[in-house]
């Protein structure tokens, strides 16, 4: 029996103890979970090391743009090989021929879209420095009519807006070189981007020219409403915005005065309603004596 109460009272104690270690528990698990995402269940240190991570891979990464259709990983590593070692290739803005195939099976099965006429690609180098290495084959012509554009892929690379050149009202379905062979006459082009459409591969009408010296920008800001396949190309600046051309001094003035005609109305609709005020009499100086009448004597009735 005495065995029997000392055990009871050993694991009471165990219990008490049990409680006071249980708060602490709860209150280190409720710090590590606020450290945690609710949604993915990754840490911010996991985040932050995923996102150097990838910084570290688009720095080895080459983005390489006007390749032909027919182009293949075997092509792109006979012609990097010569920088380093190359750990992978992938293709991007492939236009499948049904929209029922995705990107990487129609890749797989060789069926595009028959309009589609160049896609792009990433070569991944196992050192940094043999991407930035690999730069030098920008503008190389590596087919008929195909000037391959080669850039670091990471977000970080600046661009010089100084040297560059912004173009609107592209045709839909022009090709890089031909916007290339169009300023080639203002110097040498460094790099064509046309901005396009990631399912169709056609261009959504404005694009990028980069020369070698700011001199060709100058020059090639006068092919502004230049012809360019059927079409009035506009050309600017990067970094400005377009404003519309300046209209003539006579229909400046007209619409000015339409502005000033249109604010006038406005002030009076919103001014509330005056009627036609009443005119005040005059009031007489004389003081008015009120009459009164004889007062009526009632009549007793005897």
């Amino acid at each position: 029996r005495e065995h029997a109460l000392e055990q009871a009272d050993e694991e009471e104690i165990q219990k008490q103890f049990q409680n006071k270690v249980k708060p602490k528990k709860s209150a280190s698990h409720a710090i590590s979970r606020s450290v945690v995402n609710s949604d993915t269940g990754i840490t911010v240190k996991q985040k932050k090391g995923e996102k150097v991570a990838n910084e570290t891979v688009d720095r080895r990464t080459v983005f390489v743009g006007n390749l032909p259709v027919n182009c293949t990983a075997q092509v792109l590593k006979s012609l990097f090989k010569e920088y380093g070692q190359i750990k992978s290739v992938r293709f991007r803005s492939l236009v499948p021929a049904e929209a029922t195939l995705s990107k990487k099976l129609a890749a797989i099965k060789n069926k595009l879209h028959p309009n589609a006429k160049f896609v792009n690609a990433y070569v991944v180098f196992k050192e940094e420095r043999d991407a930035i290495k690999a730069l030098k084959e920008n503008g190389r012509e590596i087919a008929s009519g195909f000037h391959i554009r080669v850039d670091i892929a990471s977000k970080s690379s600046s661009h010089d807006n100084k040297r560059s050149i912004f173009l609107g009202n592209l045709s839909y379905d022009i090709s890089d070189d031909a916007v290339r062979e169009h300023f080639s006459v203002c110097g040498d082009v460094v790099g064509v981007r046309i901005v396009r459409d990631r399912k169709t591969g056609l261009g959504k009408g404005f694009g990028y020219v980069l020369f070698e010296n700011t001199d060709a920008v100058h020059l090639a800001l006068k092919l502004n409403e230049s012809d360019l396949m059927g079409r009035k190309i506009r050309v600017k600046r990067c970094g400005k915005k377009w404003k519309a051309p300046q209209k003539s001094a006579h229909q400046s003035r007209s619409l000015k005065d339409r502005a000033d005609a249109t604010l006038k109305n406005r002030s009076c609709s919103n001014a509330s309603f005056v009627g036609e005020k009443a005119i005040p009499l005059k009031k007489s100086t004389k003081q008015r004596v009120l009459k009164t009448g004889p007062r009526s004597k009632a009549v007793k009735k005897t």
